[in-house]
C-alpha cells in the first residue's frame, strides 16, 4: 500500500514515518513545503492511504491559520476527488478545535470539510482530536510548552510558568504513532462520546498533570545528575516519557557528566544511581590483594556482581564461626546475594583491579547507615 504523508518533515510526520518504516511500510510518499508540487499530484492518483499532518501552529499573522490548515486541507481533498481516489484519509486535528480562537477555528473548519468530503465521496475519514503532543524531535517555542521547557532546562535557561495550576492534557508522540499504525489496519480507536465525540478518533493513552507538575519534573531531570536520583520509570508513565523527551533535547557535548569517586589507597567507591523505591547502584574498585567489607546489616541487603578481575566473597553468620566462600570473576558473570545478619567481605585475589557492581535495596542514609563492623 502506498501511503501519502503530508507534513512529512514536521514533528508528527517525522516520527510517524520512522514507525511506518520500522513496521514494514516501505512505499511512502513524503510531502512537505519544499516538496515539488508534481510529487503530490502523482501521489493522490494511486495512494492507498493518506496521513494528513500538514498544518500551521504559530504563523506570523492569524490569517495564516486558516490558509495553512483549512486551505491546504481543501486543496488536498479536491485533488483526491478529481483523481477519483477514495483512499482513507486520516487527519490530526486538535482539542482546540472546540475553542473559539483563530487556531481552533481553522482546525474546526478542516474537520467539517473532512466530514463533508466523506459524505460526498464515501471515502473513510479519520479525524483525530489530539491534546498537546510531546516527544523527541519537537521544536521549542513552536510545538509545545514541554519542548520549550526541555530545551531551556537542558541549557540552563529560565522557563516561564505563568500559572502552575493550569491543567494540561498531553499525549506522547510514540502513543500517537502506535494508534496511527492501528488505524492503518482498520483498528482505529473511536471517541467515547464525551470530551471526544463519537464521530472523532482518539489516542487511547493520554496524560493529565498541572503545568507546574510538568515543569517541576523536567527541572528535576537536570538536577538528577547531581543527586543521582532516577525519576519514576514505570512503563507508560508520564514521568518516563517526559524524561525520554528531555534527554532528546540535551545539547551536543552535554551527553556525559562526572560522578564523585571516593578514592583511597585500596581503590574507589562511586555511587551511580539512587532511587526511592528500588535502592542504589554503585561501582566498587579494589586493588590487588585488597579486602573490602567486614561488616553486616540488620535490614539492608545487597547484590554483588564482579565484572572485571577475580574475587572471593566470604560470609559468616553473626554468632557463628562457619565461613562460606564464593569464588567469582568477570569471565563468568554471577550475582551473589548479600543476606542480612551475615558479616561479609570481598577480596581481590587477582593481579588486576577488581571491579564490582553493587546494588543495595535502599539508598545510603548517613543518619541510619545500618552497617556494623565485624571481621568475617
Amino acid at each position: 500500500m502506498k501511503i501519502l504523508v503530508t507534513g512529512a518533515s514536521g514533528f508528527v510526520g517525522k516520527n510517524v514515518i520512522c514507525h511506518l518504516r520500522q513496521n514494514g511500510y516501505d512505499d511512502i510518499v513524503a510531502y512537505d513545503l519544499d516538496t515539488p508540487e508534481n510529487v503530490l499530484e502523482d501521489a493522490v492518483k494511486d495512494c492507498g492511504f493518506v496521513l494528513h499532518f500538514a498544518g500551521v501552529n504559530r504563523p506570523q499573522n492569524e490569517g495564516e491559520f486558516m490558509e495553512g490548515n483549512f486551505g491546504f486541507t481543501t486543496k488536498l481533498l479536491s485533488m483526491l476527488k478529481a483523481s477519483g481516489n477514495k483512499a482513507p484519509i486520516l487527519i490530526t486535528s486538535s482539542i482546540q478545535a472546540a475553542l473559539d480562537n483563530p487556531y481552533g477555528r481553522s482546525k474546526k473548519a478542516s474537520e467539517d470539510y473532512m466530514f463533508e468530503y466523506s459524505k460526498e465521496t464515501g471515502a473513510k475519514v479519520l479525524v483525530y482530536r489530539l491534546p498537546n503532543v510531546f516527544g523527541k524531535w519537537s521544536r521549542p517555542n513552536y510545538n509545545s510548552a514541554i519542548a520549550t521547557f526541555c530545551h531551556n532546562v537542558a541549557r540552563g535557561l529560565p522557563i516561564r510558568v505563568n500559572d502552575p495550576s493550569v491543567n494540561m492534557h498531553v499525549v506522547y508522540i510514540d502513543d500517537v504513532a502506535a494508534e496511527i499504525l492501528r488505524a492503518l489496519k482498520g483498528e482505529e480507536t473511536r471517541g467515547d462520546g464525551g470530551e471526544i465525540g463519537a464521530e472523532f478518533c482518539m489516542v487511547p493513552v493520554t496524560h493529565r498533570a498541572t503545568l507546574g507538575e510538568i515543569a517541576g519534573m523536567i527541572e528535576s531531570f537536570k538536577t538528577s545528575r547531581e543527586t543521582l536520583d532516577v525519576p519514576c520509570m514505570e512503563r507508560g508513565s508520564l514521568s518516563s516519557k517526559l524524561y525520554s523527551t528531555y534527554l532528546s533535547f540535551l545539547p551536543e557535548g552535554g551527553f556525559s557528566y562526572p560522578l564523585k569517586m571516593n578514592v583511597d589507597e585500596r581503590g574507589s567507591f562511586t555511587e551511580f544511581l539512587r532511587t526511592p523505591e528500588r535502592g542504589q547502584v554503585s561501582v566498587n574498585v579494589a586493588k590487588p590483594g585488597i579486602t573490602k567489607g567486614n561488616h553486616w546489616h540488620h535490614s539492608k541487603n545487597e547484590k554483588f556482581l564482579v565484572v572485571k578481575g577475580r574475587a572471593v566473597i566470604r560470609f559468616r553468620k553473626v554468632g557463628s564461626e562457619e565461613i562460606e566462600e564464593y569464588f567469582v570473576s568477570g569471565d563468568r558473570l554471577e550475582v551473589v546475594d548479600i543476606p542480612t545478619g551475615y558479616t561479609h567481605n570481598i577480596e581481590n585475589i587477582g593481579e588486576d583491579d577488581l571491579v564490582t557492581v553493587m546494588w543495595a535495596n535502599e539508598s545510603f542514609d548517613p543518619a541510619n547507615p545500618d552497617t556494623y563492623f565485624e571481621k568475617v
